[in-house]
């Protein structure tokens, strides 16, 4: 049994589930947490993509009394059908582009460089929604929760997911603060991005699995073992990561994670072009 491998695959997940739904990019810290490991080759971001899942199913859990009566009550309720079909709506963009133009985003951005770049960008863009809510804090007041959000909502959060595709942005950083420029308050930005992963992470891991199945020589036994662990580990501190940023958004703003991003950014950038650490290129 190769200890090493498995302890990799606790530390990749424990990093997943953390950064999964908070405004700092799991893709970025899962590339630099790779290469820190070594574990950045074909299989490793194929195990990166599927144990996103364990993030999912920690949603799925904390929100399964409304995601069960959403189901069950599709026929009957207005409003879990636009629930539903704003999910359908928000997912296409980013799900369409991801599809034609993927794999040339791989190749070219999911290195050390790209992601730090990316860090402090969105930085600034958290700290210009941020200023804009704060003098806009009556904008859109007929919106309390994600049941109020329109087609048109749904959309332009969508719309805004697209920018997740460069890795260092952050899925839900992207839905949240793009949210909050479209005028939604911070808390209700916020549960919809929490919503809006299941799909279009869903999506994504479905498609890694199915590419793993058509090459079962990746799939070894330990490969197996370590896909498990890592989504088990993802799981629980996914969980632990939901519940406190729920409590969190409701009394607080994302500024402390643009500072984050920043020095997460500028210390990659420095060890990368001063040589103390061979990121990947």
């Amino acid at each position: 049994m190769d200890l090493i491998l498995l302890l990799k695959a606790v530390i990749l997940g424990v990093v997943e589930g953390l950064t999964e739904f908070l405004p700092i990019s799991s893709t970025g810290h899962l590339i630099l947490a790779g290469d820190l490991l070594d574990f950045n080759d074909e299989r490793g971001k194929a195990f990166e993509v599927i144990i996103q899942f364990g993030a999912i199913l920690a949603v799925c859990w904390e929100f399964r009394e409304k995601l069960v009566k959403v189901v069950l009550s599709l026929n009957s309720s207005p409003s879990s059908r636009r629930f539903m079909l704003n999910l359908i709506i928000a997912s296409i963009p980013a799900m369409g582009l991801g599809f034609i133009f993927g794999k040339h985003i791989k190749a070219v951005l999911f290195s050390s460089i790209p992601v730090a770049s990316a860090f402090i960008v969105g930085a600034l863009i958290i700290f210009w929604a941020e200023r804009r809510q704060e003098k806009n804090s009556n904008t859109n007041t007929h919106i309390h929760s994600v049941d109020d959000l329109s087609y048109l909502d749904a959309l332009k959060v969508g719309i805004a997911q697209c920018a997740a595709l460069i890795p260092g942005t952050s899925r839900s950083g992207a839905t949240i603060i793009g949210g909050m420029l479209f005028g939604l308050p911070r808390t209700v930005a916020t549960e919809f991005s929490f919503f809006l992963a299941i799909p279009v992470i869903g999506g994504a891991t479905a498609y890694e699995l199915l590419k793993l199945w058509k090459n079962p020589v990746a799939i070894s036994g330990e490969f197996t073992l370590a896909i498990v662990i890592g989504f088990i580990a993802a799981f629980i501190s996914a969980f632990i990561c939901v519940r406190w940023l729920i409590h969190y958004v409701a009394h607080h703003n994302f500024t402390p994670f643009a500072w984050y991003r920043i020095v997460f950014g500028l210390l990659v950038l420095i060890t990368a072009y001063s040589g103390v650490i061979a990121w990947s290129h």
